[in-house]
C-alpha cells in the first residue's frame, strides 16, 4: 500500500520478470502472477476509454494517433499505451486493464489496474492509495482509510497490520483522540505526479523544545510546485531536503555533544548522525516533534527516529540527499515516511480533506 502513488498494479502473465528481486524474504520464482486470459472480466484498456486519460492526461491523443488517423474506425481498438512507473528504488512497466474488483460486500466493475510484465526491485505489486483518479480509494469511492504500522526490527520478517477502508457516506466524524490537520493541494495543477501526493501544512519542527529555523519555501509548495510536506506510506525513512535536514541535525548535535560520532557506523549504514553510546546504561536523546496547522502535534517516540546500529551505537533515522547546496532539488521538501509513522493510528479523511493521527500500539 503506497500513498505516494495511485496506480494499482500486480505481477501479470506467465512471462512476468522481476530483476534484482532476490530479497531475503522473497523468492522471485514463487511470485504469484495474474493471468488475464483466465479471467472472464479482464479487458485491455482502449485508447478511447476515458480512463486512459487518468494515466496520460488530456494529451493522450498524441499517444493514440492511430485512432485519429484518416479513415480510422470510430470504434478504434487501439489499446492505451503501456505504462512505466519509476519509484524511489525500483520500477515497473506493463499494460493497462479493466477488471472487476470483488470485495466481500461490494463489487467494483471496470476497475483500472496495471498488468505489469517487467519490474525492478518491486516484486509483488503495489496498491496505489494516492490522490489520483486511478487510486484504489478513488475508484471504490472510499470516504476515508486508516492504518496502523507495526513497530518491527530490520530482520526482513514479514509483519502485517490492518488497513481499513470506509466506504460509507457521511463517515466524516472525528475519530476519538485523533489530532487532525487539513490536507492542502499543490498549486501546480499541470503536474499529475504532484497532484497525487497528500500534502499537509507542517508549520514547525521542534527539537527539545526549540523551533528549528526552516525557510518557508521548504514548508510550503511554491508557485513552481517545489517544497512542502507530504505523507507517504511507501517511503521508509522520513526525507528532508538538505538545508532542512542540516538545521535539524545541528540542533540534535548540540544536545548530543557528550557522545562521540560513530563515523564507521555512519559509513556502514548510510545514516547520520550516529553516536557511540557503548558503556551507557541509559541514553537521553533530544525530543523531536512536528507541529501542523490547526495545532496537531506529532511527538515522535525515540524509537521512531533513532535506531540501535552495530555494537553500542545509535543512528538518526531521518535522511537527506547527498547534494550540497541550498536550492530545492524538486518536488516535496519533506516526506513523512513509514518508519516515523510506526505505532500511530494514521487516518486519511478524504471526505473532510484532513490527515489524522494518534499514538497507538499497533498489532
Amino acid at each position: 500500500m503506497d500513498t505516494g502513488s495511485s496506480l494499482v498494479w500486480f505481477p501479470c502473465t506467465s512471462r512476468y520478470l522481476c530483476s534484482r528481486c532476490n530479497f531475503p524474504n522473497v523468492d522471485p520464482a514463487a511470485i504469484p502472477s495474474f493471468i488475464p486470459r483466465n479471467s472472464s472480466t479482464a479487458m485491455l484498456l482502449g485508447c478511447k476509454n476515458p480512463k486512459c486519460q487518468w494515466i496520460y492526461g488530456p494529451n493522450v491523443e498524441s499517444k493514440c494517433s492511430g485512432c485519429d488517423a484518416p479513415g480510422s474506425s470510430p470504434n478504434c481498438t487501439q489499446t492505451c499505451p503501456p505504462y512505466m512507473i519509476q519509484y524511489g528504488l525500483g520500477s515497473t512497466a506493463g499494460l493497462l486493464l479493466t477488471e472487476t474488483l470483488d470485495f466481500p460486500e461490494k463489487k467494483v466493475p471496470d476497475f483500472l489496474v496495471g498488468c505489469s510484465i517487467l519490474s525492478a526491485r518491486q516484486p509483488e505489486g503495489i496498491a496505489g492509495f494516492g490522490r489520483g483518479l486511478d487510486s484504489l480509494p478513488s475508484q471504490v469511492g472510499a470516504k476515508k482509510f486508516s492504518y496502523c504500522l507495526v513497530s518491527h526490527s530490520f530482520d526482513d520478517a514479514p509483519v502485517s497490520s490492518d488497513l481499513v477502508l470506509d466506504l460509507d457516506s457521511g463517515s466524516g466524524k472525528k475519530t476519538a483522540e485523533v489530532s487532525y490537520t487539513p490536507f492542502r493541494k499543490n498549486p501546480v495543477t499541470s503536474n499529475s505526479a504532484l497532484q497525487t501526493y497528500y500534502y499537509v501544512n507542517l508549520r514547525q519542527i521542534v527539537v527539545e523544545g526549540k523551533h528549528v529555523k526552516v525557510p518557508s519555501e521548504y514548508l510550503e509548495p511554491g508557485s513552481d510546485g517545489n517544497g512542502g510536506t507530504i505523507v507517504d506510506s511507501g517511503t521508509t525513512f522520513t526525507y528532508m531536503e538538505r538545508p532542512v535536514f542540516e538545521a535539524v541535525v545541528k540542533e540534535i548535535g548540540k544536545r548530543m555533544a557528550n557522545f562521540t560520532v560513530a563515523t564507521e557506523i555512519q559509513d556502514l549504514t548510510g545514516l547520520r548522525p550516529c553516536y557511540n553510546v557503548s558503556g551507557q546504561d541509559t541514553v537521553s536523546v533530544p525530543e523531536l516533534s512536528f507541529k501542523f496547522k490547526g495545532g496537531a502535534e506529532m511527538k515522535l517516540p525515540v524509537t521512531n527516529y533513532f535506531v540501535l546500529a552495530g555494537d553500542g551505537a545509535i543512528c538518526f533515522t531521518i535522511v537527506s540527499d547527498n547534494v550540497v547546496g541550498t536550492g530545492l532539488r524538486g518536488g516535496p521538501a519533506i516526506i513523512l515516511g513509514n518508519y516515523q509513522q510506526r505505532d500511530y493510528y494514521i487516518e486519511y479523511d478524504l471526505e473532510k480533506e484532513r490527515f489524522g493521527f494518534k499514538r497507538q500500539v499497533c498489532a
